[in-house]
């Protein structure tokens, strides 16, 4: 009895464990999403400190980035140079970007939050019904899966060359130690001749890849926190719609269940037109910045000798990546809130009264438009979105080879 005490407590979820990921690592660069609602000023204020410092570090370093592109695109024989810090470059944009859409919208992103916390079940039966475990499982290897190849794509940037030019002067006998960057940065100083230069200028290289990285992912992280969230609301009232027998229970109890049901519905289409407001605008500057990155990126592959092949393909999976997961959720949102009209089509409504049919018809008729993220001159998010941002990728890639090529 003890035991099965235990194990069910330990399936008992909260809101907290569902959304701890992308906070936790966030904080890792400084930001902290409750900041306003932390007591210890001390350290509220010293994570903000370390935030802006680390992001004045990383556009530093874009500055020189943006600097080597324009003087290696202006001659052919430079080209490839020039596009090789290109996808660098756009990766860097997107991050910059997505950390201003982040702070212009926190607050917001907060209540949303508060919402979703407030219609989170709480019972352990309930957590059950609503099937909490597959939906933390299924969210947490998605974001595992994302973080680790985002993140790998940076780490592999930053410290191939510093693992490179170890193991050849200690281990295979070359005579100097090779200083090389894992990005093309044109810097106002000389960052190589000096051995102490040379390793400040490249951790504070490692730790703004490591701020792009985070800044890049978490914001995605917490647009899949919102929508498993919804997700999970939008089937719950699917399943239990179509189950109900109206014919079992009396015709107040069936209006009774559908007023219900009808503000739990108008309440989480709410929310995710919220999760719509915050994110869209967002997500269009990915998909055009993502459109470049791929396109360029493969470009490497097509142009580079082996080592970039390899460095330039984990680039190139992550932004791949990264754009089929926010594709994947919005057609999770889309499909998922769609549902909800054929189950109460599927239903037992023959036996039921003219005015449950009635408010049936209403459910229906609101569910032919599905939840949805609208980003501007974009269909709504959905696997289509994903095709499209290919194609888009693909263009400039054609272009970009026939220039280069002639």
């Amino acid at each position: 009895m003890l035991f099965r005490k235990k194990k069910e407590v330990r399936e008992l979820r909260t809101f907290e464990d569902l959304t701890r990921f992308p906070q936790a690592f966030y904080k890792t660069i400084g930001e902290d999403l409750y900041s306003h609602r932390d007591k210890n000023l001390i350290r509220r204020y010293l994570l903000r400190f370390y935030l802006v410092l680390g992001f004045l570090n990383f556009n530093a370093y874009v500055v020189g980035e943006i600097a080597y592109f324009i003087v290696h695109i202006a001659s052919t024989t430079t080209l490839l140079e020039a596009t090789a810090v290109a996808p660098c470059i756009g990766f860097s944009f997107m991050a910059d970007f997505k950390q201003f859409g982040f702070t212009v919208n926190k607050l917001r992103l907060v209540k949303l939050l508060d919402d979703l916390k407030e219609m989170f079940p709480k019972e352990l039966e309930r957590q059950r019904a609503y099937n909490v475990s597959y939906y933390q499982k299924h969210m947490n290897s998605v974001m595992t899966l994302f973080t680790i190849l985002c993140m790998t794509y940076t780490s592999s940037f930053s410290f191939y060359p510093a693992i490179k030019s170890t193991i050849k002067y200690y281990f295979m006998g070359s005579e100097i130690f090779e200083r090389n960057y894992g990005f093309h940065i044109l810097f106002p100083y000389d960052a190589e001749t000096d051995i102490t230069v040379y390793w400040f200028s490249y951790w504070g290289l490692a730790h703004c890849a490591y701020v792009a990285g985070v800044s890049y992912v978490c914001v995605d992280l917490l647009l899949i926190t919102t929508i498993t969230q919804l997700t999970m609301h939008f089937s719950y009232m699917a399943d239990t719609l179509e189950a109900y027998d109206g014919g079992e229970h009396t015709d107040e109890e069936n209006i009774k269940f559908l007023h219900n049901l009808v503000v739990y519905h108008s309440r989480a289409l709410d929310l995710s037109e919220e999760v719509n407001n915050i994110f869209s605008f967002l997500i269009l500057w990915n998909f055009i910045a993502a459109s470049l990155v791929i396109c360029f990126a493969g470009f490497q592959i097509t142009a580079s000798n082996v080592e970039d092949i390899v460095l330039y393909f984990i680039f190139f999976s992550a932004s791949l990546v990264q754009v089929f997961v926010v594709c994947y959720y919005g057609d999770e949102m889309i499909s998922s809130s769609s549902r909800i009209g054929h189950a109460a089509f599927n239903q037992n409504w023959l036996p039921c009264s003219t005015e449950y049919k009635l408010i049936l018809k209403y459910i229906i008729m609101r569910s032919q438009k599905p939840a949805s993220i609208r980003p501007p001159t974009f269909p709504p998010i959905s696997f289509n979105t994903f095709m499209k941002v290919i194609s888009m990728s693909y263009q400039f890639f054609a272009l970009l080879r026939t220039t280069y090529y002639g």
